[in-house]
């Protein structure tokens, strides 16, 4: 059976990863983090991946060709309309949007020969590149993504004022394990639902299946 290696870029503490062990068994998959401590969490929750603290935008530079599908979910707070809310306007200075999501989408469109899937926030622009649209978020990918990712609702974090524990029920995870030096809320807030990552994973891998049992038909009629 083949083994399908899947790079896990910005990984984070793998909510997009945590349910891709129920689409298949045959999956090798390298994570890639800056921040030491969500890389040694990352590492204790999945402990049969090969975790890699470096940059991530570089690691996917120099090793693109070795993986069959790629997730990406480079840096968002820069592209977030978040920064623009009333009460978000003294905190948040002006500067320049992080282009590496732009740079990523067109450098995976025009070189990688496999699938790939790049999330980010709905920015508060107009894309300078279409993506699909769902939810609250925006996939940039080279196959049509189901109308329904997650099959379940955000929690209402209006309603609340213990955000970490309603989050920390919702992504299956305590963040409060996390001693590092980022925001443990807004890491939590920018955790991808593990729903979503689970149903586009699954819809890469039937594209592969369906790709190869037609490339098998072909071969097998040939004369």
């Amino acid at each position: 059976m083949k083994k399908y290696k899947i790079l896990n870029l910005y990984a984070c503490l793998g909510g997009n990863r945590y349910k891709w062990d129920e689409v298949a068994d045959n999956l090798e998959i390298t994570a890639v983090e800056l921040d030491p401590e969500a890389a040694r969490l990352y590492q204790e929750r999945f402990p049969n991946d090969t975790v890699i603290v470096a940059d991530a935008h570089q690691y996917l530079l120099d090793h693109y060709k070795e993986f069959d599908f790629i997730w990406s979910s480079p840096p968002c707070p820069t592209h977030s309309k978040v920064r623009f809310t009333q009460k978000n306007q003294d905190f948040y200075k002006p500067e320049y949007p992080n282009m590496m999501l732009y740079q990523e989408i067109i450098f995976l469109k025009h070189h990688f020969e496999g699938k790939y899937c790049i999330e980010n926030v709905i920015p508060y622009y107009e894309p300078l590149i279409a993506g699909q649209k769902r939810g609250r978020h925006l996939y940039w990918t080279n196959f049509i993504l189901p109308n329904d990712l997650r099959g379940r609702k955000n929690p209402d974090l209006s309603r609340t004022k213990d955000l970490i524990t309603v989050l920390s029920k919702f992504h299956d995870y305590d963040f409060r394990q996390y001693k590092g030096n980022q925001s443990v809320q807004k890491m939590a807030r920018n955790l991808v639902d593990y729903e979503a990552g689970k149903t586009i994973l699954e819809t890469a891998l039937n594209i592969y299946t369906k790709s190869n049992v037609n490339q098998t038909s072909i071969f097998d009629y040939e004369v």
